[in-house]
C-alpha cells in the first residue's frame, strides 16, 4: 500500500499541473463558451475517459510502444492532428448549431461531444508520454503491484484535474449565460471553438519533441 506521503505528494503535484493551463483546458472552456457548461461537462467525462484510457495502457505496459518504435508515435500524433483538423472544419462550417435559438436537431448530442473530448486526448500520445514521465517518480515496487499503484494514482490525478476544470467550465459558462440571446456571439464562439481545435491540431504536428 502506498504511504499517504507519497499520495499527498502526487495529489500536490497533480493540482500544480491541472491549474496549469493546458489543450484540454482550453479545450473545455471553449467548448463550455460555445455551447454551455453542460456541454462543457460532457467534454470534460470524455477527456477524463481517455486520460483513463492512457493511465490503463501505463500499467499494462503498452505506453513504452512510443519510446520504443516512433512511429507508432507519430502514427497516432498525426492521426489526432488530422481528427482534430476535422473538428476544427465541423465548427467552422457549421450554420446555426452553435445558437440558442437552434433545434436539438442542429446541436451536438451530449454523445457526439463526449465522444469528441474521448479522442482529442486518447490521440494525443503526449498524454501517454506524461504520465510515463510524472508517475515513476511515486512507483515503489516494494508498496506491492506497480499496474494498482499507477491505477490509485491515475484516479488521483483524474479526481484533482476534473475539480479544476470544473471551475473552469462554471466561469467559462457564464460568459454564454450573459450572452444567450446574441447571434452574433454564438457566431464568435463557434469561430472560437474551431480555432481552438485547429491550434491543437497544429501543436500535435509541429510539437514533435518526445
Amino acid at each position: 500500500m502506498m504511504d499517504i506521503q507519497t499520495i499527498i505528494l502526487f495529489s500536490a503535484a497533480s493540482f500544480a499541473l491541472a491549474v496549469t493551463p493546458g489543450p484540454d483546458m482550453i479545450l473545455v472552456a471553449a467548448r463550455s463558451v460555445a455551447q454551455g457548461r453542460l456541454a462543457g461537462l460532457v467534454t470534460q467525462f470524455g477527456v477524463s475517459a481517455g486520460s483513463a484510457v492512457h493511465a490503463i495502457i501505463l500499467a499494462l505496459g503498452l505506453s513504452q510502444l512510443f519510446l520504443a518504435i516512433p512511429y507508432a508515435y507519430d502514427l497516432v500524433r498525426y492521426l489526432g492532428a488530422a481528427y482534430l483538423f476535422y473538428l476544427a472544419w465541423q465548427a467552422l462550417t457549421a450554420r446555426d448549431s452553435f445558437s440558442p435559438h437552434a433545434t436539438s436537431n442542429q446541436r451536438d448530442s451530449l454523445f457526439v461531444i463526449f465522444r469528441q473530448g474521448i479522442y482529442s486526448n486518447l490521440l494525443n500520445p503526449k498524454v501517454a508520454l506524461f504520465y510515463l514521465a510524472l508517475f515513476p517518480q511515486f512507483l515503489d515496487p516494494s508498496d506491492g503491484s506497480v499496474a494498482l499503484q499507477i491505477l490509485l494514482l491515475a484516479s488521483i490525478f483524474l479526481i484533482i484535474d476534473f475539480a479544476v476544470h470544473g471551475v473552469v467550465i462554471w466561469l467559462a459558462g457564464s460568459m454564454r449565460s450573459f450572452s444567450t440571446s446574441s447571434r452574433g456571439f454564438a457566431r464568435w464562439s463557434r469561430y472560437a471553438l474551431g480555432l481552438v481545435f485547429g491550434g491543437l491540431a497544429a501543436r500535435l504536428i509541429l510539437d514533435d519533441q518526445r
